[in-house]
């Protein structure tokens, strides 16, 4: 069993120290073999907060860590920034590559920079890169989770956050589906939950889950959820069929610490996987 931590909004600015403190215990003890932030690093895109975001994950002491961009990552007020340097601070603290991927045995995690300077707070996915993560899913091996990460959802629960939809995400998730996605991971309005997108998705050739993280340690808390983060092991088994659990825990107010919530057990289909490449598989 290998474990993902998925981080998001953290929103350094408006961090509080005691979650911070609480968080850093949480991924040394736990010991991920991957970290992923998905998003929303800092609240404004100054240096200083930026700063304040690298040392944290220099504390964190894990092998692997996966970064990318929300739209709080980019200058909202600098508008001379915002068009001709909108990475700068962000390269500064954590390097120029902006969509990085991990890939091990058992897991194939690909990452997008879903942010555009013309848009204030949604985000955009381009033709481009939903084939270019598509022919990256299609080579992965049988036995890898295979993950996509985006800073905003792909799916939301509440009709209060459709205007936060990624654009276009329909024909991502048909196409990601088709390629051999997962699990997608996103954040963005600090809501955490699990859905399945083949039930939200007509005919989808998949089964595929979106993975939804809360505010990991920003004072920005929603009044329905705290702060959160979520704990993903992949799980192997004898007949080589993947699935995954997905952990979802909240800081405890009081006890100064995270603490587990609620376990989600997530199957992918490996049968219907093996039609698909053979080309014999309908949609269903």
């Amino acid at each position: 069993m290998t474990l993902l931590l998925q981080i998001s909004d953290p929103h350094f600015g408006t961090e509080l120290p005691d979650v911070v403190e609480a968080l850093v215990r949480l991924v040394h003890d736990a010991a991920p073999e991957l970290v992923v932030l998905s998003g929303d690093i800092t609240q404004r895109a100054r240096r200083k907060q930026f700063l304040a975001a690298r040392a944290f994950v220099d504390r964190l002491h894990v092998a692997a860590t996966l970064i990318i961009p929300g739209n709080h990552d980019i200058p909202l007020f600098n508008l001379g920034s915002r068009l001709f340097r909108p990475y700068a601070n962000y390269r500064q603290a954590f390097g120029d590559e902006l969509e990085p991927i991990f890939e091990s045995d058992q897991w194939l995690v690909i990452t997008l920079n879903t942010t555009r300077f013309y848009r204030h707070k949604n985000g955009e996915v381009s033709a481009e890169q939903v084939e270019r993560v598509a022919a990256r899913l299609e080579q992965a091996a049988e036995t890898q989770l295979r993950v996509v990460v985006t800073h905003q959802p792909v799916a939301v629960t509440s009709v209060h956050d459709k205007t936060n939809l990624l654009h276009g995400c329909a024909a991502a998730v048909r196409r990601w589906s088709q390629a051999g996605a997962d699990l997608i991971l996103g954040g963005h309005i600090h809501l955490p939950f699990v859905t399945a997108l083949h039930e939200r998705f007509a005919t989808l050739p998949r089964k595929v889950w979106a993975v939804q993280a809360g505010t990991a340690v920003s004072s920005r808390v929603r009044f329905e959820a705290g702060n959160s983060v979520n704990l993903i092991r992949g799980v192997s088994s004898a007949n080589r069929r993947r699935s995954a659990l997905v952990e979802r825990w909240d800081y405890v107010d009081g006890q100064h610490r995270f603490q587990r919530v609620d376990v989600i057990e997530l199957h992918f289909d490996a049968s219907l996987e093996r039609r698909l490449r053979d080309g014999t598989n309908s949609a269903r």
